[in-house]
């Protein structure tokens, strides 16, 4: 009792009539712009069919004309409503736009260069922007082959340890070819005066040879005339002149003994020594020459070793780099960006070359865009573009740089080409100022193109 008394006190006005909801029933099921207009005039002209006239005696004036003034109201909204929708569809045909655009930008994907852990350089968050060079992330490799660094450290070791020894031999070798040096120099100094001293006696017994020679002859020369007169016999003039002779003789072998002793002398004073009891070297000499040819030996094994050494040296440093990039890696970003996908996470056990992270490069934003065949057959690359976004930003200026028509498009950009599916026909703008907005990559809007008169 108390439900059909409370609907029956409900106010009939308040409920809809049964025209106002066919006219939202006609609404909601016309969605486009034409449906639109058709339910609309059906509303603003829905009070105008005749009805029940009313007593025109008993009608003010004012009552009169504000039908008249409600409906010219309807009729301006209508013209209105019909020259915004009706110019958009009309603005769509004379310009040569696309059908849906979007701000992209490229991706520039790190990788890691050796296997091993992930370390996290830094706290990352999504969309967190990142200046060139940032060290984003870490990859350290407890297990890598240190067997070459190792080897070359001993083979070093070595050979310092040897060095100590050799450089003592070649001291001692020097030392000892000095002293032998010294003493070939003191027997080379006393065989030259020896030899002086024995000319200086040859000298003498020339003379004295000379001065024998010199009286045999006067004596021979007296018994020859006392031979004449026979005072002196003839076995004394013949023993006379046997003497003279044998006194010539005697002053020729000491002068030849002269000439054998300069020689000896010119020898010496050269450094070769002649006799008859040794080779034209003595000992003293040719172990002063061994000694030396073993320092020098013992000199060359010794700049070997060190030539070897700093050979090493330079190797551990190289090997010690080399290791040190294969145990640990920082993964830096190339560009200034921000993180567009992690692929990874700390504590993660990942093989080289690996993708970790993808970065969404902020200095090379482009403009996505798919437009009609009957668009694409007119643009060419270097035609200027305008992209307009949908949220009422300001214009951003542009040149098409890449026409892929109904063939895949590059697939290192963050938002993939193919998402735009309503016409199969892709055109790539690249930004003027593409810096200050690639990092805003996903809006969205339309391309217009500019247009260019086709030659007859």
């Amino acid at each position: 009792m108390m439900d059909r008394s409370s609907a029956a006190s409900v106010d009939p006005a308040s409920a809809p009539s049964p025209h106002d909801a066919k006219i939202d029933a006609k609404i909601d099921a016309r969605t486009d712009a034409k449906g639109l207009q058709e339910a609309l005039y059906e509303q603003m002209f829905a009070n105008d069919e005749p009805g029940p006239a009313p007593d025109a005696k008993t009608e003010p004036a004012s009552q009169r004309r504000w039908p008249h003034l409600r409906r010219g109201a309807k009729i301006a909204i209508g013209l209105a409503l019909i020259a915004i929708f009706g110019w958009l569809p009309l603005r769509a045909v004379w310009e040569y736009s696309s059908v849906e655009a979007v701000l992209n930008s490229r991706l520039v994907t790190l990788r890691t260069p050796i296997g091993g852990r992930v370390a996290a350089a830094q706290r990352l968050t999504d969309q967190a922007r990142l200046d060139a060079g940032t060290v984003v992330l870490r990859v350290v490799n407890p297990r890598g082959d240190r067997t070459r660094l190792d080897d070359l450290r001993r083979q070093k070791s070595r050979l310092e340890n040897e060095r100590p020894s050799l450089a003592a031999k070649l001291a001692s070798a020097q030392a000892a070819q000095k002293d032998l040096a010294r003493q070939a120099t003191q027997f080379r100094d006393g065989r030259v005066l020896q030899l002086e001293a024995r000319i200086a006696e040859i000298q003498t017994s020339i003379e004295a040879a000379a001065a024998r020679r010199e009286e045999a002859s006067a004596a021979v020369d007296r018994a020859s005339s006392l031979a004449k007169s026979g005072n002196v016999s003839t076995v004394e003039l013949a023993r006379l002149t046997r003497e003279l002779s044998v006194s010539q003789q005697i002053e020729l072998g000491a002068r030849k003994r002269l000439d054998a002793a300069m020689v000896e002398l010119a020898a010496a004073r050269n450094g070769s020594f002649l006799g008859d009891s040794y080779n034209d070297r003595p000992s003293s000499v040719q172990r002063e020459e061994e000694m030396r040819q073993r320092a020098g030996d013992l000199d060359a094994d010794l700049a070997r070793i060190d030539t070897e050494i700093a050979w090493l040296a330079s190797e551990i440093i190289t090997e010690e780099v080399r290791f040190a990039d294969l145990s640990e890696a920082n993964i830096t970003t190339p560009v200034a960006g921000r993180v567009w996908e992690m692929m990874t996470s700390p504590g993660e056990d990942v093989q080289a070359g690996q993708p970790l992270l993808k970065v969404l490069d902020c200095s090379s934003a482009v403009i996505t865009a798919n437009v009609t065949e009957n668009v694409y057959n007119r643009l060419q690359l270097g035609d200027h573009a305008t992209f307009e976004p949908n949220d009422g930003g300001a214009p951003i200026s542009g040149t098409v740089v890449n026409l892929t028509g109904a063939a895949g498009a590059p697939a290192n950009l963050a938002i993939n080409p193919d998402a735009l599916s309503k016409e199969p026909y892709r055109v790539t703008v690249a930004l003027g100022d593409g810096a200050a907005h690639a990092c805003t990559v996903g809006r969205t809007g339309r391309v217009v193109f500019a247009r260019q008169e086709t030659a007859p």
